[in-house]
C-alpha cells in the first residue's frame, strides 16, 4: 500500500520553495521557508577550518577533493578529557549532484550539521566528492575512502581522536559511506582503518538486487544508469549488503517516517543483513520528516534525528581490533 502523506506545514513550505528555486524569487522564498525548517547553530570561526584538500595525487579535483572541519572546544569533548570523536559526513544528491557547500535560503545546510555536532563535543568533517557522470560510482567510493583516510591521518593535529571515527551519509551519500565502511578491500587499499560506527540516513542502493524495493516504487533504470559498468554484475558489485562481514562497525540506520517506501525497505534490508552477519545494528524512524527534511532535522535540538546521532556517537565504544 502506498503511503499517504499528511499535511505538514514544514513540508509544504519546503517543496513550495524548491519549486520556486528556479525563479527570480528564490532568495525571498528560501528566506521564508528556512525559519520553519532550520535551526541555525553557531560556532566560533576559530573552530571551523574550511577548504582542506584531502587528495592531491592523480587524479585530483580542485573543488571536489575538499572538506571542511568543525571542531569542538576541548572542554566540550565527549568521551575523554582531551580528544573527541569525529564524524565524516557524505552529502546526498542522487550520485549526480550536490556539494558540501550546499546553500538553501542563504543557509549552509551541511555546514550547520557540522556546527551542531561540534557544539555537542563531536568533531565533523563535511566532504565533497566527484559526481557522476564525469566519474563512476567506484571513483566516488574511492573519494570517500580517501577523505576518511585523510581525517584519520590529520585529525589528531586538531585535537580529535583518530581511533574514534564515524562515517555518516544521507541518501546517495549513505550508500557511499556504507560501502566504504563495510568493504574490506576498499578499507585496506586506502587506509581507512577501523571505524567506530556507521550512520546511514535515508539511504538508497544498499541492496540493488532486492525485488521488493522495485515493487515498492524503486526505479531499476535509475540505478542501472548509475551503477552499471560494462557487462559486470552491477547489482552484486555495487550493493552494500554483499560487503558485510563479521567485523562490521556498530550501525545506526535512520530513515524518515514519510520517506519513499522503497527507501524504507532498503533501511530494513540493511539492518537485516548486518544482524545476520552478527553486527550491532539499530534502525530508527524519524517522525514527521521526509527524504528531504530529514537532513535539516539532523541539526535540530528537538526531535529524534540529531539527538539520536549524538547519543550513538557518544555511547559507542571503539574496538581497534575489529579492522586495521
Amino acid at each position: 500500500m502506498r503511503r499517504i502523506l499528511l499535511f505538514n506545514p514544514w513540508r509544504v513550505t519546503f517543496f513550495l520553495s524548491l519549486a520556486l528555486l528556479v525563479s527570480s524569487c528564490r532568495a525571498v522564498v528560501g528566506s521564508l521557508a528556512m525559519p520553519f525548517l532550520y535551526e541555525e547553530v553557531t560556532l566560533p570561526n576559530a573552530q571551523i577550518v574550511r577548504d582542506l584538500s584531502y587528495h592531491e595525487g592523480d587524479p585530483s579535483h580542485p573543488d571536489k577533493h575538499r572538506l571542511d572541519l568543525f571542531l569542538p572546544t576541548v572542554d566540550s569533548a565527549g568521551p575523554t578529557a582531551d580528544v573527541w570523536p569525529v564524524v565524516v559526513f557524505v552529502h546526498g544528491g542522487g550520485w549526480t549532484s550536490g556539494d558540501r557547500g550546499l546553500r538553501f535560503g542563504g543557509e549552509d545546510v551541511y555546514g550547520n550539521l557540522g556546527r551542531y555536532l561540534a557544539a555537542h563535543g563531536i568533531g565533523a568533517a563535511v566532504i565533497s566528492y566527484r559526481l557522476q557522470f564525469e566519474v563512476d560510482w567506484r571513483d566516488q567510493v574511492e573519494d570517500v575512502a580517501r577523505a576518511v583516510a585523510w581525517v584519520r591521518t590529520h585529525i589528531g593535529d586538531h585535537g580529535g581522536d583518530p581511533n574514534a571515527l564515524f562515517l555518516m551519509g544521507h541518501s546517495a551519500g549513505a550508500q557511499l559511506a556504507s560501502y566504504v565502511a563495510l568493504d574490506r578491500d576498499t578499507a585496506a587499499r586506502f587506509g581507512v582503518g577501523t571505524l567506530c560506527g556507521l550512520i546511514p540516513v535515508s539511504g538508497a542502493g544498499f541492496d540493488l538486487a532486492d525485488d521488493e524495493t522495485y515493487a515498492l516504487g524503486g526505479s531499476l533504470s535509475y540505478y542501472e544508469r548509475r551503477f552499471r559498468i560494462g557487462d559486470e554484475d552491477w547489482m552484486r558489485e555495487a550493493s552494500v549488503v554483499g560487503r558485510i562481514g563479521h567485523d562490521a562497525p556498530d550501525t545506526l540506520i535512520l530513515y524518515a517516517e514519510d520517506d519513499w517506501d522503497s527507501l524504507q525497505r532498503q533501511a530494513l534490508v540493511l539492518e537485516e543483513a548486518l544482524r545476520a552477519a552478527g553486527g550491532p545494528a539499530r534502525r530508527v524512524e524519524v517522525p514527521d520528516e521526509d527524504h528531504y527534511t530529514v537532513i535539516l532535522a539532523l541539526s535540530r535540538r528537538e526531535g529524534v534525528a540529531g539527538p539520536s546521532v549524538v547519543e550513538f556517537v557518544s555511547d559507542t565504544r571503539c574496538d581497534a581490533n575489529k579492522r586495521g
